[in-house]
């Protein structure tokens, strides 16, 4: 059974997706680690972030493994150096790349091939598992997003340029070539705006348990 939850950067997903799973006992996979593995890997060898034949050679080379629910390049737990602000700087360019993308779902799939699983992301729904069992689409405005990302206090950034970079993300997300960011028709359609994340996770669960068989 998979579960998938869609919505823009720093809207709660990972954090909803994570308590999820562990609810229901399934895995937890945010594909966005995967795209950000792949930046980072490739900033890390110091080629050109901006050069995209090389950003897909980079994602073709890696080895990227989920191990205790994290992230692993070559074996190594790598997780805490995806949220870095030079990360942010590229990843939404390099997850835009029609290739990138194929290439991570391939290896999403791969994953979560005959197991249950809550998947987050932006295009679960829509291109990943476009027959997931339960769709979720979380929102909120921009500038509670924006504050959220603050509060975690993982960037240098001031308030409005985390705000600013939220904005270009969701324009780049949402007119991507292939997995835009768009709300699937049979989702379930949630705004997180003033909502805590137990509320979140109570009314996913409702509506995950109105699907179930």
């Amino acid at each position: 059974m998979i579960l998938a939850i869609d919505g823009p950067a720093g809207v709660g997903k990972s954090s909803v997706a994570e308590k999820l799973a562990k609810r229901l006992g399934f895995l937890y996979i945010n594909s966005g680690l995967f795209y950000r593995a792949i930046t980072y890997a490739h900033l890390l060898s110091s080629k050109n972030p901006h050069d995209n034949p090389s950003v897909i050679a980079t994602a073709n080379r890696v080895e990227l493994s989920l191990k205790n629910g994290k992230i692993h390049l070559s074996d190594r737990d790598i997780e805490d150096k995806l949220h870095s602000d030079d990360v942010d700087a590229y990843v939404a360019q390099h997850s835009a790349n029609v290739e990138v993308r194929r290439i991570v779902n391939r290896h999403i799939r791969l994953l979560t091939k005959d197991i249950d699983a809550v998947i987050e992301g932006r295009d679960i729904g829509t291109v990943v598992y476009p027959d997931a069992d339960c769709k979720i689409y979380l929102d909120a405005s921009a500038k509670v997003r924006a504050k959220r990302r603050y509060d975690q206090g993982v960037s240098d950034k001031t308030l409005e340029e985390l705000r600013n970079n939220i904005q270009m993300r969701d324009e780049i997300d949402k007119n991507k070539k292939e997995g835009s960011l768009k709300v699937a028709d049979d989702a379930f359609y949630l705004d997180t705006s003033l909502l805590t994340i137990e509320e979140v996770c109570e009314r996913v669960v409702r509506f995950f348990e109105s699907r179930s068989p």
